[in-house]
């Protein structure tokens, strides 16, 4: 089976509450972080659709969404 193209939309007499959207992380140079996979680290850069992320060892880019990234 293949996923629909585009999320269904809830219908007005439906008892459920629609899904509320979460708002995108913003991240700012400077900025303390902990990432999953890589540990903590601290911002170096922000671009359009990443960010630069210095983990010690050495700096890594880390693509939007930040699922995996959370703010100290």
């Amino acid at each position: 089976m293949t996923k629909p193209a585009a999320a269904r939309r809830p219908l007005p007499s439906s008892p459920f509450k629609p899904p509320v959207p979460t708002p995108p992380k913003v991240f700012e140079p400077g900025d303390r972080v902990s990432h999953d996979g890589h540990g903590l680290g601290r911002v170096i850069s922000v671009e359009e659709e990443s960010i630069v992320v210095d983990f010690g060892s050495m700096p890594r880019r880390i693509a939007s969404p930040y699922t995996k990234m959370t703010k100290l």
